[in-house]
């Protein structure tokens, strides 16, 4: 990847890593099915708007907008209602550390749906590296939940897994020569369609009191920020550097979110913080492999 496309994965980074911040205050007021839904429809408002400002026509076709629906339920419904229903029976910790399986899955189902991203050694050693990375990051008191509930476990490597083939899926947008504004912007859209009558059935929103305004801050954030915004990236990365490297964001957001407490939460900074990070580090360096190169030439 170049330094711009690298640039764009660490903002991706920050943008899903403050999604914890944003999800941590909506909870507290509204069901989870109902922020999900908000998230991706007040998303895809916005970024229909941005397609007029822009000038972008909006995609048409119904082999388009299937590949948003079937993009839809890889990248969205799939992953964020188990890791949901996942996180209401293991810890927040063990979750992360059991989504940062993502690369994984990715490098293995690009091999067996791809030509050109196939299992290099290189690969499984960084992958392997910034694993262990988050898992030392967040420490070992995240694994004492380990097989307390398999179900809840296997959902959020469900999610992982579902987010692995969104990222391999979501290639064929290029092929389909829909931009990434307009991609996201239908993606979103068709996760709205079917996640809405979800909550209403769900959630029966209309029973529930109405949120104060720091709670529509928090929806306004993860919708604008963590789910708009950061899906434009999303589809752009993946234009230009393929699933296995856009998966390799899910080692950062651990990163950024820890990086984000500090200096906007003033937590404090541990050992293990700057061990996991210098692993993930060497990790994304394997993957890149031109450091190594240059090392070996030298």
């Amino acid at each position: 990847m170049t330094a711009r496309e690298w640039a764009m994965l660490g903002a991706l980074s920050l943008l899903w890593g403050g999604s914890f911040f944003f999800n941590g205050v909506a909870v507290k007021a509204l069901p989870p099915v109902t922020i999900v839904a908000l998230r991706v429809g007040l998303a895809a408002l916005a970024l229909f708007g941005l397609l007029r400002l822009s000038g972008l026509a909006a995609p048409r076709g119904g082999r388009v907008w299937g590949t948003f629906f079937a993009m839809g339920v890889l990248n969205n419904l799939i992953p964020f209602c188990l890791i949901v229903w996942g996180q209401t029976r293991i810890a927040s910790g063990l979750a992360s550390i059991l989504n940062a399986t993502t690369p994984l899955f990715a490098v293995i189902v690009a091999h067996l749906l791809t030509r050109d991203e196939k299992i290099t050694g290189a690969k499984l050693v960084g992958l392997v590296a910034g694993f262990l990375g988050v898992g030392v990051m967040i420490g070992p008191q995240a694994l004492q939940g380990l097989g307390d509930d398999l179900w809840a476990q296997l959902a959020v490597l469900g999610a992982a897994l579902s987010y692995a083939c969104a990222g391999v899926f979501g290639r064929r947008f290029r092929a389909l020569g829909v931009a990434p504004l307009a991609t996201a912007a239908g993606q979103l859209t068709a996760s709205t369609l079917m996640l809405v009558p979800l909550a209403l059935i769900v959630d029966r929103p209309w029973d529930l009191p109405w949120p104060d305004a720091p709670t529509w801050g928090a929806i306004a954030g993860i919708a604008l920020l963590s789910t708009a915004l950061a899906y434009i990236l999303f589809f752009r990365i993946l234009a230009t550097v393929g699933a296995t490297n856009l998966a390799l964001v899910t080692f950062l957001i651990p990163v950024s979110a820890i990086l984000l407490g500090a200096l906007f939460l003033g937590e404090q900074l541990a050992g293990r913080h700057f061990a996991g990070m210098g692993l993930i580090a060497l990790g994304l360096a394997a993957i890149d492999g031109r450091l190594f190169d240059r090392i070996g030439k030298a």
